[in-house]
Formats: structure tokens, sequence, C-alpha cells
């Protein structure tokens, strides 16, 4: 009798949650309605403490399943394509809030390079 048996459904179904979670989250990021980001981000946190706990009980050493391995992937996946919606979302509110101040951005095309500044002397 393995110890595993018992764990696995809930790894799976904690993992299935997830990826419904990531998908909720980008279309709440896709709507940019905050309320429902940030409950999936609560969301987020409550099932990875769920999938710690789950694969901590495993023993050591003790290999994922086939599907726990793709639905692991497709999570990875999922919340990466999410962090680049974010981070896309998070640089253009920067640049509106740089237009509206006049601020000129540190890495931006509005800030004249040294070498411009500096003549060349051969």
């Amino acid at each position: 009798m393995t110890t595993d048996s018992p764990l696995r459904p809930t790894l799976h179904d904690a993992l299935r949650q997830m990826l419904a979670l990531l998908e909720s989250e980008r279309q709440a990021l896709a709507a940019l309605d905050l309320d429902s980001i940030l409950t999936c981000s609560d969301g987020k946190l409550e099932l990875c403490e769920t999938i710690e706990r789950e694969t901590h009980g495993t023993p050591d050493g003790a290999p994922l399943d086939e599907e726990c391995r793709g639905l692991l992937d497709a999570v990875a996946r999922l919340n990466e394509i999410n962090r680049k919606i974010r981070n896309l979302i998070a640089a253009n509110v920067d640049a509106r809030l740089g237009s509206l101040t006049g601020r000129i951005s540190l890495y931006g095309a509005g800030r004249p390079s040294v070498a411009r500044e500096m003549p060349y002397y051969a």
C-alpha cells in the first residue's frame, strides 16, 4: 500500500482549480477588473499553500505522475503569460502617467544618450 494514492486526487484537484483560476485572472486582466484581479491573487496564494502541503506530504523523491506533470506545466505556462500581461499593463500605466506628468522615462527614447551629448574628436 502506498501513501501516494490519497494525496494525488487532492493535488490533481488543486492543480485543476489553479488552471481555472489563472484563466479567470486572464479574463480579469483583459477587463482591467481590479476586484477580480485581487480575488484571483488571493485564491492563487491559497491554492499554492494547498499544493505545497500536498507535495510536502509525499515521500522524498516520489515522482509526480504524468497528469500532475502536465497540469504543473500548464499552470506554469499560464502563470507566465499572466505575469507578462500584468507587466505590460503596468508599463502602459507608467507610460501614461509619465506623459501626463511630463516625466521623462529613465530608459525611454526621450532621454538623450551621453554619446549624443558629448562630441567625438578623432
